[in-house]
């Protein structure tokens, strides 16, 4: 398997059979799936995908409390003042929620509805997103260096 930076290069390495799998965000691969280029196995969410619902889930299909989400935060550097982190918070916010936004947020396959957390994840996310992939991390043998 081919290492990837983003699902462009995913693809380049997937259509023409260099890669035998692959696991990218939704948005950018329904017209290939709907070309049938190539086949989708699972939405690695709980809930079927708006965009491709005869797409069975991983968990349906025997894979229980399987769950991989996509999720962006906007992170701050330590220390920066209250007032600022307010002041992004409203604004991104405000633009998460607004109708035109969540209805491109639904058609890109984001049916879990999209919230606007500036400064980092809550504690028990980021905890748990931690003690996730913790274990895949480490059978990686990625590191920080």
């Amino acid at each position: 398997m081919f290492p990837n930076r983003s699902t462009a290069q995913a693809l380049q390495d997937l259509l023409p059979g260099r890669l035998d799998y692959q696991c990218v965000p939704i948005a950018g691969v329904v017209p290939q799936i709907e070309g049938k280029l190539i086949k989708a196995l699972a939405i690695m969410s709980r809930q079927r995908s708006p965009i491709l619902p005869l797409l069975a889930t991983a968990h349906e299909q025997g894979l229980a409390d399987f769950e991989v989400e996509t999720w962006y935060a906007l992170f701050l550097p330590k220390g920066t003042p209250a007032a600022i982190i307010g002041k992004l918070h409203d604004a991104a916010d405000a633009a998460m929620n607004a109708p035109d936004v969540q209805a491109r947020l639904v058609e890109l396959g984001m049916s879990g509805g999209a919230r606007a957390q500036v400064g980092g994840l809550p504690g028990e996310v980021r905890a748990r997103e931690i003690e996730k992939w913790a274990g895949p991390t480490k059978a990686s043998g990625v590191s920080m260096d």
